[in-house]
């Protein structure tokens, strides 16, 4: 699957059975998005990406369009928006892990970072 493939799917509702990807899965969903640093930390793993922006203003734009983004699609990053910079950090938070909900999620943010006129879907 490729970026823009991933970024037109929206996503699902966690199933009790739904467990964190992994194996050829995460190889996969990763090569989709590739400017995102899978990291674990205390048990946790997610998805990380900085944006640089010229101004704080394009920073907190960005963060704002994010953050709608997420409220579409019922699915919240951890975002630090900084001077010229905003890191956005993707995981399921029920699974305290990577689902393909990150990944999609991962995509339509790559999306927004590069049409910043494109409408949130």
């Amino acid at each position: 699957m490729d970026t823009l493939a991933l970024a037109e799917l929206h996503c699902l509702a966690l199933q009790a059975e739904d467990k964190t990807v992994a194996g050829r899965m995460l190889i996969e969903l990763h090569r989709a998005v590739p400017d995102w640093h899978i990291i674990e930390r205390e048990g946790l793993c997610y998805l990380q990406r900085v944006f640089a922006f010229g101004s704080f203003a394009e920073a907190l734009t960005f963060t704002d369009r994010v953050g709608a983004l997420a409220q579409v699609e019922g699915h919240h990053p951890s975002i630090l928006t900084e001077s010229g910079r905003v890191c956005v950090s993707w995981w399921t938070h029920p699974l305290k892990g990577l689902h393909s909900n990150d990944f999609i999620m991962a995509a339509k943010t790559d999306r927004l970072h590069q049409h910043a006129t494109a409408p949130i879907h």
